[in-house]
């Protein structure tokens, strides 16, 4: 019998992922953890209640780490609070995954070594951390390790910009995944980097690593052979089809980000169209903070999935 399909929310504990100093943005920097408790536990019991059955939480520098204690701001949490939330989101039937993303676009949060990307130092830190939390999180099924988005383009807007090319990036991607591997654990990316560069990826992107394509809109649109036409100015759905005619193993990741819609959506055309035995499940992925001026937007993005969790159940 195939495994049940997964359904997971993403979770930010930290949000320094984007820019890399302080500011007006939400985006920008902060030394604060930016995690509401009060509304988390909402979040997640609606999760719960909703038909969830996993969630990723992005860490950062959230996490008192005992390996590198420097990595955290003020308000992370210390590994005894993370082991005690942990527990309480198995009791509500969610399985915890977590997310370190090493994407040089989405790593302020790992603070000073963000500057020294791909040098020996840099290594050692990223290959602690993954063991550190791979052992947190008492081994789990899956790891995501990010790496969208580093492209020049996304970087505008901080004062360092870094991007790995060609073999480069290759060469670091695997390192992060094998170091997942070594843990017990299946290593999960974005996919984005295909949009960019499809035949390297194809040709070097291995099967063992899970694959989590994205798109936020809201059309779908087919031609009458069933195969999707492109959309003007955003086809990004196509790289669903791509990855499945490749033989990628995908969790399609929708948001409320654009508009609400899209997650169901998301699941009606990856159901009807991909291999069933490939589609592992689907990730939702508000990208907001876990703050209550953000509750709305954190509530919509779980409540619009659980109907499309009813639809497919």
């Amino acid at each position: 019998m195939p495994e049940p399909l997964i359904w997971a929310n993403l979770l930010h504990l930290s949000y320094n992922m984007w820019l890399d100093t302080p500011g007006d943005s939400p985006v920008s920097y902060s030394p604060d953890l930016r995690c509401d408790d009060e509304l988390w536990a909402e979040l997640t019991q609606r999760m719960a209640d909703a038909g969830f059955t996993m969630i990723v939480i992005d860490l950062g520098d959230g996490i008192q780490y005992a390996s590198h204690p420097e990595i955290a701001i003020k308000g992370a949490w210390s590994l005894g609070r993370l082991d005690e939330e942990l527990g309480r989101l198995r009791g509500l039937g969610l399985e915890p995954i977590p997310k370190l993303n090493f994407s040089a676009c989405h790593d302020a949060w790992l603070g000073e070594y963000s500057k020294m990307v791909s040098t020996k130092l840099y290594y050692e830190v990223c290959a602690d951390l993954i063991d550190e939390v791979a052992q947190l999180f008492d081994r789990p099924r899956y790891f995501h390790i990010g790496m969208d988005e580093e492209a020049a383009s996304y970087q505008r807007n901080m004062e360092l910009a870094i991007m790995r090319q060609h073999d480069l990036w290759w060469r670091d991607l695997l390192r992060f995944a094998d170091a997942v591997d070594r843990n017990g654990c299946r290593p999960w990316i974005w996919s984005d980097h295909a949009w960019r560069h499809p035949e390297p990826y194809y040709e070097k992107m291995p099967k063992s690593i899970v694959q989590s394509n994205w798109y936020y809109s809201a059309p779908f649109d087919s031609d009458e052979s069933g195969r999707p036409r492109e959309v003007e100015g955003d086809d990004r759905y196509l790289t669903y089809l791509d990855l499945d005619d490749h033989g990628y193993d995908q969790i399609p990741t929708g948001s409320n980000w654009t508009v609400p819609e899209n997650f169901g959506r998301t699941v009606e055309f990856c159901t009807e169209r991909l291999d069933p035995s490939r589609l592992l499940g689907f990730l939702q992925t508000p990208w907001h903070p876990t703050l209550p001026e953000f509750r709305d937007h954190q509530l919509e993005a779980i409540d619009v999935a659980a109907k499309a969790i009813k639809s497919v159940s």
